[in-house]
């Protein structure tokens, strides 16, 4: 895990125009991703999160600094770098399989054969254990259905970072649960690179490598980047009374209460 960083954030800083001036969002960022990693991003609402992953996935370049992809300039979105968002943003019209396709077909035409495209597709559907419902619509699934259905489309483009905000945002507990224990198995199988958004501290000690803390906006920056030394794979079960487990979560408690204390 510790060999050449696939990301690089360098002193980035993003600055937006509004109607009562300049508004600074990130102020001198930096800080690397390895290959086969899970880095959370956590911090209170308006600290930059979405911002700095919409930065890494090429969907806006930064005010200054810069951004480096298996040490190339992020000019833009690239393939090597999907994004699962909270909303599912599934084509209503198309069906799990179809909306999966678009994707596959988009990066790989020409690559692949209708029928290696047909094999890719459900094997990524089987990935999130979706291949039995292939043929529905979105509005015929659940939320948490939806969201595994937008995962595989994201791993269908083979990508080397997967990009999460907040993913599991929207979904009850026991669905949020479930999908969590997908993607560490998931993650553990493929050693996908994985940059995730949470506002859970269970969920960022859970699943991730590190978890980077940002500080309050405006001006957010990277306050600690705590290093999560549990052995995979991880069972929520058997972390519960794990001491460890509960000193990564006490530490990211203080950093988000105590050191950085919400506005009123």
């Amino acid at each position: 895990m510790r060999n050449q960083p696939v990301i690089r954030v360098q002193q980035v800083s993003q600055r937006f125009n509004t109607a009562s001036g300049e508004f600074l969002a990130l102020d001198n960022v930096s800080f690397d991703i390895h290959q086969g990693e899970t880095l959370s991003l956590i911090g209170h609402s308006g600290c930059g999160k979405s911002t700095l992953l919409n930065l890494i996935a090429g969907l806006t370049l930064p005010s200054s600094g810069g951004l480096l992809c298996n040490n190339r300039e992020i000019a833009g979105p690239g393939p090597e770098r999907a994004v699962v968002f909270q909303n599912h943003s599934l084509l209503p019209w198309l069906s799990t399989y179809e909306n999966v396709a678009l994707a596959v077909r988009q990066v790989f035409r020409g690559e692949m054969n209708k029928s290696e495209m047909h094999e890719w597709i459900m094997h990524n559907l089987e990935l999130v254990q979706m291949a039995h419902a292939h043929n529905k619509r979105p509005g015929e699934i659940s939320g948490g259905m939806k969201q595994r259905v937008g995962i595989a489309r994201a791993l269908a483009m083979k990508p080397e970072v997967l990009l999460m905000d907040e993913p599991f945002g929207a979904l009850d507990a026991l669905t949020r649960t479930h999908l969590q224990d997908a993607v560490m198995a998931i993650q553990q199988r493929l050693n996908t690179t994985i940059v995730l958004i949470t506002h859970d501290v269970d969920e960022a000690v859970l699943l991730s490598d590190r978890v980077l803390m940002m500080t309050n906006g405006p001006a957010a920056t990277v306050g600690e980047i705590m290093r999560v030394d549990l052995p995979r794979p991880r069972s929520r079960v058997a972390l519960a009374d794990d001491s460890h487990y509960q000193q990564c979560r006490q530490q990211v408690l203080q950093f988000l209460y105590e050191k950085q204390p919400k506005a009123a």
